[in-house]
């Protein structure tokens, strides 16, 4: 299944190329600055019954846009980009359907349970998001915080999803190595995602055409769904067209192939 991604980065929604995204702003490399604002994504999504949906604050600056987004759509999108256990309500209470967390509950690359198990107790594992976006390091694919520039000691193996998935509901994984360079997918973190995860997952990164969400698909055993962001025509993308993407869904809805969200 095709899912939606609303990215706001100083205020505006923009597509990056994510292993560039640290602190220096020389280093970062841009692939699409919209002139609209988020609610009329938000609203577009709502206006084709695109679920699960995840809004992403890269930096400061962007909540207002992101509480206009949750506010066009109501209960469709999920939000992310420090959430944290003071605030993660409060983005709820505005519209969110989840919210996503990483950095938060790691510190000096270790995760801490106690700040996983707190946040779960104060709004539910079926309102959380993890995100385990990662790179790969020596062989084996790192979880990364900070802007994805900082390594955790967490990998992405069978084990550990096992572990994490009994305290939330999803998770969201950018392949951050290929994400926003459009040059295709990461076929075995899909593979080892469709393996390994025994709860619904998101996987972006790198998609390129309409193929990869069939790629995507087949390789996360139907487990797996694709976030498509720099290829994308409304993204100023020539690879993907959005009118196929929701296609697509509507097509896996009328077979009987697609997942509810």
């Amino acid at each position: 299944m095709f899912r939606p991604c609303i990215d706001l980065h100083e205020g505006k929604v923009k597509q990056i190329v994510g292993g560039t995204l640290g602190d220096g702003a020389g280093d970062l490399r841009t692939n699409f600055v919209s002139d609209r604002p988020a609610a009329w994504f938000a609203e577009l999504y709502r206006q084709d019954n695109l679920k699960g949906g995840h809004v992403i604050m890269l930096g400061p600056g962007n909540e207002e846009q992101a509480r206009s987004a949750l506010r066009a759509y109501p209960g469709g999108l999920q939000v992310g980009g420090g959430v944290n256990l003071d605030n993660a309500m409060e983005w709820l209470e505005t519209g969110a359907s989840h919210v996503i967390v990483t950095s938060w509950i790691f510190h000096s690359g270790r995760l801490e349970w106690d700040r996983l198990e707190s946040l779960v107790k104060r709004i539910g594992r079926e309102r959380l998001v993890l995100d385990l976006s990662c790179r790969m390091r020596d062989g084996s694919y790192f979880v990364v915080t900070d802007r994805w520039q900082k390594f955790t000691n967490l990998t992405i193996d069978q084990a550990n999803l096992g572990l994490l998935s009994k305290c939330c509901a999803e998770f969201l994984v950018h392949a951050v190595d290929v994400e926003g360079l459009c040059r295709g997918i990461d076929e075995t973190l899909v593979r080892v995602l469709g393996e390994s995860s025994p709860i619904p997952t998101t996987y972006a990164g790198g998609a390129r055409s309409l193929k990869d969400l069939e790629l995507v698909t087949a390789l996360g055993q139907g487990r797996v769904d694709l976030t498509i962001g720099s290829a994308l025509d409304i993204f100023g993308g020539t690879g993907v067209r959005y009118c196929d993407a929701v296609a697509f869904n509507k097509s896996a809805v009328s077979l009987g192939t697609a997942r509810e969200l």
